[in-house]
């Protein structure tokens, strides 16, 4: 039988993993994660607006594929984490604002999500956690703390992807950026592939390290001698 994540792509084939819930972005799972927040009763007007932004035409590979497989990752790999519905709670908006021709939609996806944990009752003490999970995702500074790096490290499994998923992401990345003339496109893809196979580590906690590293880095050398 085939699990959610075998179906996704994301891990490989062989991998088997207890899920308890087979698509992962399903109202229900929304509804749990601000149960564990202490929120009683979720916004569905908030989820179903949230998952419309995900199925923007606009997006080939940062929509509701991404948003499914970071969830279903992050459980599977299950890293130990201080917060794990804070956790979960931002990957849900980690790209809720996603615009190509933009460089603020981190900015702006973590504006929401606070503006919706005040709403819902959240301290300030999570909402600022919460607003610095999502910023970390510019992938532009080194984590802050544990989970930020859970999060940052769940966003980059797709780097380590079996080899057809990784492909098909790669072509999904160029067809985000379509407007932006191949020439172009092949330096300015190949400076931020080449920025993570330097890494010291690419993921920085061991359980992603365990599982992706390895593959990610043969995933990126194989990318980078394309754009030659």
């Amino acid at each position: 039988m085939t699990g959610p994540l075998e179906a996704s792509g994301l891990l490989p084939a062989n991998t088997r993993g207890d899920l308890d819930e087979a698509d992962g972005t399903g109202f229900a799972a929304w509804a749990r994660v601000w149960a564990e927040l202490g929120v009683r009763c979720a916004s569905r007007e908030t989820y179903e607006e949230l998952i419309r932004h995900y199925c923007e035409p606009h997006r080939a590979y940062h929509n509701l594929q991404h948003l499914k497989e970071c969830l279903q990752v992050r459980q599977f790999v299950n890293a130990a984490c201080q917060a794990p519905a804070e956790v979960d709670l931002a990957l849900w908006f980690h790209d809720a604002i996603y615009d190509p021709l933009r460089s603020d939609n981190e900015l702006r996806s973590a504006q929401w999500l606070d503006d919706v944990a005040r709403d819902s009752g959240l301290g300030d003490e999570i909402r600022r956690r919460l607003y610095d999970l999502i910023m970390v995702t510019r992938h532009d500074g080194a984590p802050a703390s544990t989970d930020e790096a859970v999060l940052v490290d769940t966003d980059l499994a797709i780097l380590g992807a079996p080899f057809e998923r990784f492909e098909e992401y790669d072509q999904q990345i160029r067809r985000e950026y379509r407007f932006v003339p191949l020439p172009i496109y092949r330096q300015k893809r190949r400076q931020v592939l080449e920025g993570f196979l330097a890494r010291g580590r690419i993921y920085t906690t061991a359980p992603y390290f365990d599982t992706f590293e390895q593959r990610a880095r043969a995933n990126l050398a194989r990318a980078i001698d394309r754009l030659d």
